[in-house]
């Protein structure tokens, strides 16, 4: 990515993306929602993709997005999805700040969500790799999940997501995000949420209604 490019350019660009994908599957690209997955960058990045038009955000840790939480909170129409792995521990402050958890992958954890008192929007992490360090619950245990979730007054289940192995080929995502959408079909869920900068166009195809592009938007947050 030219660092010389303005937010609002790579924004566009990564529209047209969409855009390009949905034609090519003859969707509605106003069926697919854009996640801007702002981790580790500062509330003002935030602020400036809110001020182009973005609304829903992406982040991965509670704590972090605490500290960001109290420059942002009036941004009219802006949700923020919590994307990452969420310990059980940290439901209540989740359920505070957060308007989506898209990582739901227990019954204990929606329960704790549940406990916290607050309407949510919840979607389930489900786990289609046999990579150790991801999270998510396994396609077997899906019934069992849903179940639970829908006897949870507060919680409002929308759908599934996923995160595939990382592999700069996003041919090699295609399977498991095929395999999502088909779970989701199967569980009457509408919303799929899957697919990141490198591989939107795959997940697209494949049905996803949210992707989560951090990196094309923001680029790569340098270390120090």
């Amino acid at each position: 990515m030219a660092p010389q490019t303005t937010l609002a350019e790579r924004l566009e660009e990564v529209r047209a993306r969409i855009a390009r994908a949905a034609d090519r599957t003859r969707r509605d690209p106003a069926g697919i929602t854009l996640i801007a997955v702002t981790k580790v960058f500062p509330a003002a990045v935030i602020r400036e993709a809110w001020e182009l038009g973005v609304r829903e955000f992406g982040e991965n840790y509670v704590q972090e997005f605490q500290g960001k939480f109290p420059h942002v909170a009036g941004l009219e129409g802006a949700r923020f999805h919590l994307i990452g792995h969420l310990q059980s521990n940290k439901s209540r402050p989740a359920a505070e700040l957060f308007q989506c958890i898209q990582t739901v992958d227990t019954p204990r954890l929606a329960r704790r969500l549940n406990e916290a008192g607050r309407p949510l929007e919840v979607m389930l992490e489900v786990k289609l790799s046999p990579e150790e360090a991801k999270s998510g619950a396994a396609p077997e245990e899906l019934p069992e999940l849903i179940a639970a979730v829908r006897e949870c007054a507060n919680l409002r289940l929308t759908g599934l997501m996923t995160m595939p192995p990382w592999s700069e080929d996003a041919e090699l995502s295609r399977p498991y995000f095929r395999r999502l959408r088909e779970l989701a079909e199967r569980h009457g869920l509408a919303q799929i949420s899957m697919g990141m900068s490198h591989d939107l166009e795959a997940a697209i195809e494949e049905g996803a209604t949210r992707v989560r592009v951090g990196t094309a938007l923001f680029g790569r947050r340098k270390k120090g």
